[in-house]
């Protein structure tokens, strides 16, 4: 009786400890899944996001503005680029080059302020239903991060909806003034929905697909997929709504960008199913 009870306490203490080890690797694997995912380098990996956004969406306002002017033959404005951005053209026998100079420091209506040059090329035929835009930059800052990098963008004027669509291929660099620095490349779709030669950029709508790679100041290096694409509306300058898939290792959690409110918060749920409302951005709460 007494070498059964022994072998009844040996076992229930295995049990236990089995237990104890299941549990310990269950907050261990939690623990690692929320250092996969640190809400700072989220923040950062979303301003990276909307720098790149911009330095495209740029490109594409100035080109658009030669579309819609060529096919109206008159001129157009929608009034997004301020007085203080001087654009020159370049044309030769096949292209057409625009030099868009923010100078020391300009300010968008949206509130973001950019100084340096945005470089764009592409085909002096305006009639061309594709074309490919070539993007660079020289001595670029965006709110006070350095960017360097290049784009190139297959611009459509009407897809199987009828809307203006741009693919782009892109790469960029950023260094903020505390000497962060990061990189962020890949590849992008965006649909240009709403407000297309409306005349004022106010009233743009674009959904916005693709899959890219960040590596931020850690360097760490995410895997950003777009599962439901991202509405961004001009007027505001954060995304109002959709869903990104971010993957690191062999963890993956999502970013949902919330229902159409205009704000700097996201729905950020990690691998292990739990959920914590973020602020995006730091330089734009």
């Amino acid at each position: 009786m007494k070498r059964s009870l022994k072998t009844l306490n040996i076992t229930g203490i295995a049990l236990l400890a089995i237990v104890a080890l299941q549990s310990c690797s269950k907050e261990a694997s939690a623990e690692i899944a929320e250092e996969q995912f640190e809400v700072a380098e989220l923040q950062i990996s979303d301003e990276s996001e909307m720098i790149s956004e911009e330095v495209l969406n740029i490109g594409e306002e100035v080109y658009a503005t030669d579309e819609i002017e060529s096919s109206s033959k008159g001129s157009f404005n929608s009034g997004f680029l301020p007085e203080c951005v001087t654009i020159t053209t370049v044309i030769t026998a096949n292209t057409k080059t625009k030099t868009i100079d923010f100078g020391d420091g300009c300010e968008l209506p949206n509130g973001n302020f950019l100084s340096g040059i945005i470089y764009l090329s592409y085909a002096k035929d305006m009639d061309m239903a594709t074309k490919t835009l070539a993007l660079s930059l020289e001595d670029f800052t965006f709110n006070g991060v350095a960017i360097t990098g290049s784009a190139s963008i297959v611009r459509m004027r009407a897809n199987e909806n009828g809307n203006p669509q741009s693919d782009a291929e892109a790469g960029f660099s950023a260094t903020w003034p505390d000497g962060a620095t990061a990189s962020f490349e890949g590849q992008r779709t965006r649909e240009w929905i709403e407000g297309y030669g409306s005349g004022f950029w106010g009233d743009n709508v674009f959904l916005i697909t693709g899959l890219r790679t960040f590596t931020g100041p850690q360097g760490n290096t995410f895997q950003k997929e777009v599962i439901t694409p991202l509405r961004r509306e001009l007027s505001c300058r954060f995304l109002v709504s959709g869903v990104l898939e971010i993957s690191r290792n062999d963890q993956t959690a999502s970013l949902d960008f919330g229902s159409g409110e205009c704000d700097a918060k996201g729905i950020l749920t990690y691998p292990n199913g739990e959920t914590e409302e973020i602020f995006l951005r730091r330089f734009n709460r």
